[in-house]
């Protein structure tokens, strides 16, 4: 069943996924197809793996669909792995999973289709929100975990959740030197630490490797910042990038694709939260994500 408007642009994910796994089936020398974990409620996660053309130098995972609204990071992920299977990269072996949260995906895309615009969907199944279910700085602390504690909540316990625990155990058997976490919105280059004011041991390595990012999308680019300095109110505890950071010394990104989908004058997108997060035109903010992520692959 197609998707009705504003969501027609978007690839409903089983179809997606059922064309990545074909066009893998077409190019089995250049991409394999492995289940790394299954959701709470039994769907696979799958993870591409895309050979090098040459000595392999280093290893780079992409990842998407951590929240189940924000669907633009999983077509950005579903067009990078396309680009790749055309021209891999020659001294980078590359993973991309299109969508971590599959349940919450599938979720929300049957709220779009039963005309359910002001429902609200970023949790798993189990309700957890899975960019706050890490161990590195999992816990809440400092004056705004109480005053605001909204913005610093984590999960109950680390690691609760399957999808967690998946991305978790790819991440300790691969050791990439590089990941990038796609979500939206906001238009930043997000690296650690989320959790904690301090800086990174690496953040020089970090701002130029963003730098690079932000040259290759042209006008309008992400601008790089550690997360928890870009406000000094706001923490995000338990992220997926400290995680990848702190515990495997993964250089690890998120980027939050767009500036919102919210259309200026359109009321009726501030009360409809797929809006939110995604634009009615999804390619020109595809095509910026995409650019960023062939940047990174080609960093020194």
């Amino acid at each position: 069943m197609p998707l009705p408007p504003p969501a027609d642009a978007y690839t409903p994910l089983e179809e997606l996924l059922a064309g990545l796994v074909q066009l893998a089936e077409e190019h089995a020398d250049v991409v394999t197809v492995e289940e790394v974990g299954q959701t709470v409620r039994g769907h696979p996660i799958l993870a591409f793996h895309v050979a090098p053309t040459g000595d392999e130098r280093s290893d780079m995972l992409v990842f998407a669909g951590i929240h189940a609204y924000e669907w633009i990071g999983v077509q950005t992920a579903d067009r990078f792995l396309r680009d790749l299977v055309v021209a891999p990269p020659e001294h980078v072996a590359v993973t991309v999973i299109p969508a971590l949260n599959v349940d919450g995906r599938l979720a929300s895309e049957a709220a779009v289709r039963q005309g359910r615009w002001r429902d609200y969907y970023r949790a798993n199944a189990d309700g957890v929100d899975l960019n706050r279910d890490f161990p590195v700085n999992h816990e809440p602390v400092g004056l705004w975990s109480h005053v605001l504690p909204g913005y610093a909540a984590s999960s109950p316990e680390p690691l609760s959740q399957p999808e967690s625990r998946a991305l978790d155990a790819l991440a300790d058997r691969e050791r990439y030197d590089r990941a990038v976490s796609l979500h939206s919105y906001g238009g930043f280059l997000y690296y650690p630490w989320t959790g904690t004011w301090e800086r990174p041991p690496d953040w020089r390595t970090f701002a130029e490797l963003g730098r690079a990012m932000e040259a290759a999308q042209g006008g309008h680019a992400y601008k790089p910042r550690q997360l928890s300095r870009w406000g000094f109110f706001f923490r995000a505890h338990g992220s997926e990038i400290d995680h990848l950071y702190g515990t495997y010394g993964t250089t690890a990104f998120l980027i939050e694709l767009t500036r919102s989908g919210v259309r200026p004058w359109h009321a009726a997108d501030l009360r409809t939260p797929f809006r939110w997060y995604d634009p009615e035109d999804p390619d020109p903010h595809v095509e910026r994500g995409v650019r960023a992520l062939h940047a990174l692959v080609l960093a020194p």
